[in-house]
């Protein structure tokens, strides 16, 4: 039994659905399935309890000597990124001058924060479906949202200041990596080979056979109505969750190689994806 981490995000209960429930060959492996927010699952990596786990791309740059990257899982793409909001247009001094509430430290929305706005470090960590209502009070000048939160600022009032995946695009030419699916080194290399499969197999499942996953979807949804649900989902589920191929992977090591630049990640073990 492997422990298997990911968040009851759209794409995340899309993806693993046909998985966890027998809906495709899983090659004899059962899974118990933990399921919570992004940042609490990087939380988890970290202490090194959790065998297979959606995990942000900034936090896998720390734990290289640690997990692998699966070919498959992952959500990488282009105009998906996160989203710099505010009550009102601000100055870069502004924002700089925060506080900037943001969805964790270990997040690639954090990462990319800081890419584009190196002297913002007043930062507030802020559960993610939290953080538009943060800024609306006034707890925060700013705030950085992901997942369904890009398709309901507006709806509250709040004002785009950067999109941060747009940032990355130009700055690279590159799709830009969000979250990944990992799997711990110190399982038998032919398991980890048969969880890529697996997880493959799953993947192609849910766009083989998209209405029989969304009951999954609805129930973890959090009262989301379809249509965001299917704008989350076309957003983060791409061709690139199927199989990473050459450009999804120049993409990570784009971002590990600035990341190691900057001074922001450790030097990272060579072999983090599956041969």
């Amino acid at each position: 039994m492997l422990t298997l981490g990911y968040s009851p995000c759209p794409n995340d209960t899309f993806i693993f659905d046909a998985l966890v429930h027998g809906k495709v060959d899983t090659e004899g492996l059962e899974f118990q399935v933990v399921l919570d927010d992004v940042e609490a699952l990087n939380r988890r990596a970290f202490a090194g309890d959790i065998a297979v786990t959606k995990l942000s791309y900034h936090a896998f740059a720390h734990l290289t000597d640690r997990y692998q990257l699966l070919d498959a899982g992952s959500a990488l793409g282009n105009n998906c990124g996160p989203l710099l909001v505010a009550r009102e247009s601000l100055t870069e001094a502004q924002i700089e001058a925060g506080p900037i509430a943001i969805p964790g430290r270990m997040t690639t929305a954090n990462f990319l924060l800081g890419m584009a706005y190196p002297e913002a470090q007043n930062k507030r960590e802020t559960l993610f479906s939290d953080i538009e209502d943060a800024v609306l009070r006034g707890d925060a000048t700013a705030g950085l949202i992901i997942h369904e939160n890009r398709f309901t600022y507006q709806q509250k009032g709040l004002v785009k200041l950067m999109d941060l995946g747009e940032h990355w695009e130009t700055s690279t030419g590159l799709p830009i990596p969000l979250g990944g699916i990992v799997i711990c080194r110190d399982l038998p290399e032919e398991v980890r080979r048969r969880v890529n499969r697996a997880l493959r197999r799953s993947v192609e499942y849910a766009f083989a056979h998209t209405d029989d996953v969304m009951p999954y979807v609805r129930a973890h949804a959090q009262a989301m109505d379809d249509a965001v649900m299917r704008a989350h989902i076309d957003l983060y589920v791409t061709q690139f969750t199927v199989d990473l191929g050459a450009t999804g992977r120049s993409a990570v090591q784009q971002m590990f190689r600035i990341a190691q630049d900057k001074g922001i990640v450790p030097n990272l073990r060579e072999d983090f994806f599956m041969d």
